[in-house]
């Protein structure tokens, strides 16, 4: 009877292993892998858990710092320039939902043939592409007493001494900021918005046209459903921009007369002040509230884009699905 011999394999060392394939495989892996993820603990996260720990300090950019513990945290509930510059998000959310409303209105225009559609999409997406600090600069002259938006007015009959200050009137000038926000931005929304209409299988737009559907209750029963994932990731967009709204009220007003948002009085306390400390411990409030509110938003739609019926918890639903089949 014949033995079999099995052959022992032969160990490889640790540079041949690295110079045969699989292990070329494994460092180019290894190396893909590995600078991204280094660049990103540089230079996302270190700094991340410097800012943390800096917040539990009375602290300027040179010179010691001092532990304070939560006081920098009670500060940012208690100064009135602190955490009552995010009254003045209302205003930017309110735009945003303004925003929105303009940018999935053309999109549902622009999705479906319409003359010049190219034209208006590039019109519209254009101010997106215009730096925030020059665009600061243009609506700085725009609002300025008796420049382009006073001239225009007077020559649809207005009367200059009867239009308010668009910058200096405190009743006005708010909104007057959020007007050169929802402008930038709603270009971005609405080509978000298109390229998911377009998504959208032709062959429901014609079932529906058969069933006697018109365009508005084409709009709901499909349109709607079909982006909600596109309208979440907007409207966390949009409410995540408005808290931390930062380059109008900068450039434009330097956030005089009532319009420093929490991003500008930051920034006069990190900067100016040299509270470093508070600064910090400012930033990570504003973390936790844009978190906050994207896990509320998502509840919500969640809730919206289910016609109103709470989610069925999985296990019961396999029970049920048991008991049927008995």
């Amino acid at each position: 009877m014949q033995t079999k011999v099995k052959a022992k394999k032969k160990k490889r060392t640790f540079k041949e292993w690295i110079n045969s394939r699989d292990g070329q495989k494994v460092l180019v892996i290894t190396a893909f892998m590995a600078i991204p993820l280094l660049l990103l603990f540089v230079f996302t996260y270190l700094p991340f858990g410097k800012m943390v720990s800096f917040s539990f300090y009375d602290m300027k950019y040179v010179g010691a710092k001092k532990f304070v513990g939560l006081k920098n945290y009670i500060k940012v509930f208690t100064r009135d320039d602190c955490f009552k510059a995010l009254r003045l998000s209302l205003y930017y959310m309110l735009g945003s939902v303004v925003q929105l409303g303009i940018a999935l209105y053309f999109a549902t225009i622009l999705s479906f043939k319409t003359r010049g559609g190219a034209v208006f999409k590039g019109l519209m997406f254009f101010p997106y592409l215009i730096n925030g600090i020059a665009i600061g600069f243009i609506f700085k002259f725009f609002y300025t007493r008796g420049f382009v938006f006073d001239t225009v007015l007077s020559w649809c009959g207005f009367n200059l001494e009867n239009l308010p200050y668009w910058l200096k009137d405190q009743r006005i000038n708010n909104f007057s900021l959020v007007g050169t926000s929802v402008w930038r931005y709603f270009g971005q929304n609405m080509v978000l918005f298109i390229g998911a209409i377009m998504s959208v299988d032709s062959e429901l737009y014609e079932a529906a046209m058969l069933d006697g559907a018109g365009k508005f209750q084409q709009f709901r029963y499909i349109i709607l459903p079909s982006i909600k994932t596109i309208i979440l990731l907007n409207v966390i967009l949009s409410i995540s921009g408005s808290l931390s709204a930062f380059e109008p009220p900068y450039v434009i007003t330097s956030g005089a007369n009532g319009t420093g948002t929490y991003f500008v009085v930051m920034h006069e306390i990190a900067h100016t002040q040299q509270k470093v400390g508070l600064a910090s411990a400012m930033a990570i409030v504003l973390l936790v509230i844009i978190f906050i509110a994207t896990i509320i938003q998502r509840l919500l739609f969640k809730y919206v884009f289910t016609d109103g019926e709470p989610p069925v918890d999985s296990k019961a639903k396999r029970l049920a699905d048991k008991a049927s089949k008995f």
